[in-house]
């Protein structure tokens, strides 16, 4: 048993088994112990890779995506480009690179995040840009927000459908899943049905931080990006964990492997109450121009080069692949509108 998995088990033992999303925030986010503070977990040597890390592609035609989304909302001289759960830095640093010939656009950049390690990794890779734990810090100016697999770490509780009403997935003694006791929650079963065996997911987190997100918007102007994987609405446990890029047990070792959950698109839209627009990542990537792209930094490289492209443009929009896992939802007045999003696709939540 490792010092986090002693720290937990002994608040269990004083208090009785824990919410998942109690077990999640210590095992992600516990200050000495927790995976996030104390590592830099992308790349080859960490537990997963990004689709910024992937490829250049992906950052560029998001960063051209977010300064067409600031000229729609009448190129403010003065507005904030931020992004939530940055990582290395990697897809900021494609943003700047694609943006910096785009006249005006000249951002206060801003990073949320938590993670004193990553913070570090950050500052060495874009220098002088500007660190906050959530949006409430960020300045009162129009807001262009990106945010790329940062909703599927917050998290989770998880409930389970029985003949008697739900019960609430807990972590017990030993760290092994248990079941509470029965309850009814009308609001379980409007979300998620009343079938015997349904498992359903609520973030509650993620929606707060979408409805911080929906506010601000609505106060300053803007728009948001969310590409994480997930769907519109689900069901089932999709809670995971990650080790050295193979699939873990999330109850063994805390704070020793990623932890995350699909994220359901609907829910955040709703409690952000903005106009929004749903995709693919594939859908959204090769609209905005994808294959141009990568047909061009083929051609301009050496044959090795043009072999990495071709495999990172597969694995990027490939149904197979991160194509159709992972979905896109902008956020804001006029997203409808904006590049990357059919018609047929757009999603307006009750506001």
């Amino acid at each position: 048993m490792n010092a986090l998995a002693a720290i937990i088990a002994r608040e269990i033992a004083a208090n009785g088994p824990m919410r998942l999303d109690r077990y999640m925030a210590l095992a992600l986010g516990h200050p000495q112990h927790g995976y996030y503070p104390t590592r830099d977990p992308l790349g080859a040597g960490g537990d997963f890779t990004t689709a910024p890390e992937i490829s250049q592609m992906f950052g560029e035609l998001v960063g051209l995506w977010l300064a067409q989304a600031w000229m729609d909302a009448g190129a403010p001289a003065d507005f904030v480009l931020a992004e939530a759960g940055p990582g290395r830095g990697s897809l900021m640093a494609d943003i700047l690179r694609a943006t910096a010939r785009v006249e005006g656009f000249a951002p206060q950049v801003w990073l949320i995040e938590t993670s004193p390690a990553l913070r570090a990794v950050q500052k060495a890779r874009l220098g002088a840009v500007n660190w906050a734990d959530d949006l409430a810090a960020l300045p009162n100016l129009p807001l262009i927000f990106v945010a790329n697999e940062f909703f599927d770490a917050l998290p989770i509780r998880q409930f389970q459908r029985g003949a008697d009403g739900w019960q609430e997935v807990l972590v017990g003694a030993g760290l092994k899943p248990s079941l509470g006791a029965a309850f009814a929650d009308a609001g379980l079963d409007a979300r998620f049905g009343t079938a015997p065996g349904t498992v359903g997911e609520v973030c509650a987190p993620a929606e707060g931080f979408a409805a911080a997100l929906g506010a601000r918007l609505r106060a300053y102007g803007g728009a948001g990006l969310a590409v994480d994987y997930g769907d519109w609405h689900g069901t089932g446990d999709t809670l995971q964990a990650l080790r050295a890029h193979k699939a873990a047990n999330p109850f063994e070792a805390p704070g020793q492997a990623d932890l995350t959950a699909h994220v359901q698109f609907g829910p955040l839209a709703a409690a952000a109450g903005q106009a929004g627009a749903f995709t693919t990542q594939g859908r959204f990537l090769e609209r905005l121009g994808i294959t141009a792209r990568a047909q061009a930094l083929a051609k301009a490289g050496a044959a090795d080069m043009a072999a990495d492209v071709v495999a990172a443009h597969r694995r990027l929009t490939h149904p197979e692949e991160m194509g159709n896992l992972f979905k896109v939802l902008a956020l804001g007045p006029g997203a409808q509108n904006l590049a990357g999003f059919d018609k047929n696709e757009h999603f307006s939540p009750a506001i």
